[in-house]
């Protein structure tokens, strides 16, 4: 059980923390140290948050971009030993009111077909399944669901 963690600001000193677990966590649509560089220098349309233990250990990490009144969630990922312990929904928290202050109106995401815990976590949040994407993932072989999220007024 993890006692102590922190939600913040990710910085780019986060990224090489990251990076060990992009690519097993998420494949071949891992992103790069040049791609989390260039998200984290858009500070007008993006919040990128990490959390962390009391001893600055990655724990996980969460993206979000907002234009206009639309916001998009990037990514959510937990590393796997800190996983089941509620910081998916912590650092989702986070990024729902990112983009709440920023004026989004609506809330949308991409998620694996088969990512069973991830559409459980989204729809108990009160995301709803609006679509499909055909062969979004893994080079065309994995479908995505769109899910969309209305905020408050």
């Amino acid at each position: 059980m993890i006692d102590s963690v922190r939600i913040v600001a990710m910085t780019p000193a986060h990224i090489d923390l990251l990076m060990p677990f992009e690519r097993g966590m998420f494949g071949p649509e891992a992103w790069t140290r040049g791609g989390y560089r260039d998200e984290l220098a858009d500070h007008r349309h993006r919040t990128y948050l990490v959390a962390e233990s009391d001893d600055a250990a990655l724990l996980g990490w969460a993206g979000v971009r907002v234009v206009a009144d639309e916001a998009e969630v990037l990514t959510v990922g937990v590393v796997p030993g800190a996983r089941r312990t509620g910081l998916a929904r912590r650092l989702l928290a986070g990024l729902l009111d990112a983009a709440a202050a920023k004026g989004a109106k609506d809330v949308y995401l991409e998620v694996r077909v088969d990512n069973v815990a991830a559409r459980s976590l989204y729809r108990s949040e009160g995301f709803d399944d609006v679509g499909v994407r055909r062969g979004y993932y893994e080079h065309g072989r994995v479908d995505a669901v769109v899910m969309q999220l209305k905020l408050a007024p």
